[in-house]
């Protein structure tokens, strides 16, 4: 939102515009998705023609409150109270007003260009330069038609410096971005071959992108890629960098890696200087010394820059490193795949340690203005050069020269449907694998199918005690109300589908976890169960349609996002819960939104809701019953208007662990057990709790130590014992999830039946206990917490809740399950 505000009547001015304006508003944000409204009365909606036409979104932005509207033509519906503003071309009208409101103001302003490392680039120059500037930039990459009116628009008074990027995909662009942005100050990033197929040429594209840099006073750039380009450059002065060229202004002579960082030593305005990069790839590197160049050309001393180039941090863009499947590393390049992008990432992919296999995973390259012969020939002479292990090729023109590569295990496919549904057969395992694609062969989808998910201390599962409190809950519910278990977060640190296994064998309805890959590895463990997921990520839409998981919609945006992804999967009445927030305050529909909900659920063929739910805040404390009374006349009012819009009735739950205890008029259709089902449940009185702790945590000795009275035990030197006696170390520490506030005394452990308090500071994969007068050896086991010490008592002594503790239980604790 600006911090200044346009009427509607000088927006209609600045972008001739016909059209009554019916009511004088003031504007401060612009919409281009009626997904995403924000501040509706302060808005202006675009209604912008492209893969998707605006105009017909025109209806549900103005039933979200907004009442001014950019249009070609007239919405076919009545809008009492709208402002509708009719252009020719809503594109262009979108792109005055940017201009205008850009030319308000006399800030400095830098223009990026490039193939590649453009954000990259602007958001090193961020860190760089915000100590010195209040700096507005693009979000994230918005470089094109739309995205740049939109990062323009974001200009105030306050603001003394521009950075902004324009990214280009065919002729007659730039010079409709160079018009917005005027940029005083032009850097040239890499010049490759994406997006070539837009252009004629690869001349012919760089032509067009110098168009930004025509009213420049200063162009930076690398001198060696516009060799044979210097007549096409009207800007006077110009700040080069190169690695061959001795006389440009920064030229780099001397690399060096120093402790996985690039040293570099450069001769500027007839001086030695020197800069040291905190990466090693040759993309980084190219980005950085961009920057590099930026600073010294805009006055820096070389001290400066390299004091601040040091400190630079990455930034999370297209080429990433993540976990995989199967103890594999995921190099994500899936945005596009061109020869010099490829040997960029290759470089990356040979840097890498974490195993001695390296795996490629290619497209075919499109528009790279080779014959298709010479073109593979020169990819796998890159790849035999890198010591590629294992090569996987997709897409015909791989498929079709399948001889031209010499690797020691090589695999083709014609395309990437028939990559994925061998992908098991391919056995990934320990592999460092680089994902390179072209957009159109959407490798994202094979990123998501690889990238992922033993010690003495041992948590041991009684599924037996997981029975009994199971049934200690049915006992407590009427008839025909259903169960909905929940076993988000490793089963509170019990284990995933051994618990689920026990849960679906006595006949639970639904079970519930936070995420999707959770609910992935629930179905790849066999469970059949109706899986419900409470926090769908946009970015899995995929797997719930795979695996038949059932999402949780708590907000429009979310909504909307969905309803998109079924539309272009072509899929009907698919399976979703709705969450009201009747006081909470986390996610969910709130009361004032009920009705907006009830009307798109009205006219919406693509969802079948099957139950709505909320959550009650403080169920198990009396203090706040009225609040819990306030929440259950919310959710009853809500889920009435929704079975309503329906016209069917759905399964309504909003009672958790504490609510079938305390509220057992509110069972409603369903009921929700969480941590009650591992044994805890504040809310029932002592003399009628029936639950018993499921789990035992427990580690064993490592040494024993006799110690004099003062010695000082531990790091840090806080532990020490007032007399003489002993200490076993043992094998537990805050990696395994027994935390640092136990340490000192706070915690206790059993051993042999007696209590051993900690000693000093809890380490990392140790601690130590007090065993003086205790009969201990190496070896023996000790109890953190059981049926007798008890997690609840843990959770008091460190001001927490046991949710945490159990939680808390890392994964390197092997879990062991026991059922008689």
């Amino acid at each position: 939102m600006l911090s200044s505000q346009y009427s509607i009547s000088k927006i209609k001015d600045i972008i001739n515009a016909t059209g009554a304006v019916i009511s004088e508003n003031a504007i401060s944000v612009l919409l281009t998705d009626s997904r995403r409204i924000t501040s509706a009365t302060e808005a202006l909606f675009f209604a912008l023609s492209g893969r998707r036409n605006g105009h017909e979104f025109i209806a549900e932005a103005y039933s979200s409150g907004v009442r001014n509207f950019v249009v070609k033509h007239g919405p076919e519906i009545k809008m009492p109270g709208a402002n509708i503003l009719i252009v020719d071309d809503v594109l262009l009208a979108l792109q005055k007003l940017a201009t205008f409101h850009r030319d308000s103001f006399k800030l400095k302003v830098i223009g990026i260009t490039g193939s590649n490392g453009k954000t990259i680039v602007k958001e090193w120059l961020y860190q760089l330069l915000n100590a010195d500037y209040n700096i507005v930039r693009n979000p994230k990459s918005y470089n094109s038609q739309i995205g740049v009116p939109l990062s323009l628009w974001q200009i105030s008074d306050k603001n003394d410096l521009g950075i902004f990027e324009a990214g280009i995909s065919t002729v007659g662009e730039m010079e409709r971005l160079e018009a917005m942005i005027k940029p005083e100050i032009g850097i040239l990033t890499h010049i490759g071959s994406a997006h070539d197929e837009g252009f004629d040429s690869r001349d012919q594209k760089v032509k067009e992108k110098l168009g930004l840099f025509k009213n420049c006073k200063l162009l930076i750039h690398n001198y060696d890629q516009l060799i044979d380009y210097q007549k096409d450059i009207s800007v006077k002065e110009r700040f080069t960098w190169s690695n061959n060229f001795k006389e440009a202004d920064l030229y780099v002579f001397s690399e060096t890696i120093i402790a996985k960082n690039y040293y570099l030593r450069a001769r500027h305005k007839g001086h030695e200087i020197e800069c040291l990069i905190p990466f090693l790839d040759k993309a980084s590197y190219e980005n950085a010394v961009t920057c590099w160049a930026t600073m010294l050309a805009m006055g820096y001393t070389p001290v400066e820059a390299d004091k601040r180039i040091e400190r630079l941090s990455p930034v999370s863009m297209r080429l990433e490193l993540k976990n995989g499947v199967h103890d594999c590393s995921i190099i994500d390049d899936s945005y596009n795949s061109d020869v010099q992008s490829l040997e960029i990432a290759l470089n990356f992919l040979s840097q890498q340690n974490q195993h001695q296999k390296k795996t490629l995973i290619l497209s075919d390259i499109f528009q790279s203005g080779l014959e298709e012969d010479i073109l593979y020939d020169k990819v796998a002479d890159m790849i035999k050069a890198k010591n590629i292990d294992k090569f996987i090729g997709v897409g015909e023109a791989l498929f079709n020269r399948q001889q031209y590569f010499d690797v020691p295990e090589k695999y083709f496919f014609a395309d990437t449907d028939a990559l994925l549904k061998q992908m098991n057969a391919l056995n990934f395992r320990d592999e460092d694998i680089l994902i390179k694609g072209s957009r159109s062969f959407e490798f994202e989808r094979v990123s998501r199918a690889l990238v992922q998910k033993g010690h003495e201390t041992v948590m041991e599962i009684n599924l037996n005690t997981l029975l009994n409190n199971l049934n200690f809950y049915k006992s407590r519910l009427k008839p025909g109300v259903k169960v909905m278990a929940i076993v988000k977060a490793f089963s509170y640190g019990s284990g995933t589908f051994e618990v689920a296994n026990m849960l679906q064998y006595n006949k639970v309805d639904y079970l519930a976890v936070a995420y999707t890959d959770e609910g992935v590895a629930l179905r790849q463990a066999g469970i059949i169960l109706p899986i419900v997921i409470l926090n769908p990520e946009v970015s899995a839409f995929d797997k719930l349609e795979e695996y038949k998981l059932e999402p949780t919609i708590y907000s429009f945006g979310l909504f909307d996002d969905f309803i998109k992804y079924l539309q272009v999967a072509g899929l009907a009445e698919f399976p979703i819960h709705l969450k009201i927030d009747t006081g909470m305050h986390r996610l969910g529909f709130e009361d004032f939104e009920i009705e907006t909900l009830c009307d798109l659920l009205e006219i919406n063929s693509y969802v079948k809701v099957c139950s709505v739910f909320s959550h009650l805040a403080a169920s198990e404390a009396a203090q706040h019953d009225g609040f819990t009374l306030m929440q259950i006349q919310k959710f009853e009012k809500a889920f009435k208007q929704i079975e309503e819009a329906l016209g069917y009735k759905v399964i309504k739950h909003l009672s958790n662990t504490a609510g079938v205890t305390r509220w057992p008029n509110i069972q409603y259709d369903m009921i929700r057990l969480g941590i009650g089902l591992y044994g805890v449940d504040s809310a029932i009185p002592a003399e009628e709790n029936g639950l018993q702790p499921i789990a035992t945590l427990k580690t064993s000795v490592s040494q024993v130590k006799k110690v004099i009275a003062g010695e000082t035990i531990g790091y840090g030197r806080k532990g020490s014992l007032a007399k003489d006696g002993k200490i076993a170390t043992v094998r537990i520490g805050y990696a395994d999830g027994y935390l640092r506030a136990f340490g000192n005394g706070v915690g206790k452990m059993l051993v042999k039946g007696k209590m051993a308090p900690t000693v000093g500071n809890v380490s990392m994969d140790t601690c130590m206990i007090d065993v003086s007068g205790i009969d201990v050896s190496e070896g023996d086991d000790v109890i953190i917490f059981n049926d007798q010490l008890r997690i609840e008592e843990l959770a008091t002594e460190i001001g927490t809740i046991p949710y945490e503790i159990l939680t808390n239980i890392s994964q390197r604790v092997k879990r062991v399950y026991f059922y008689e």
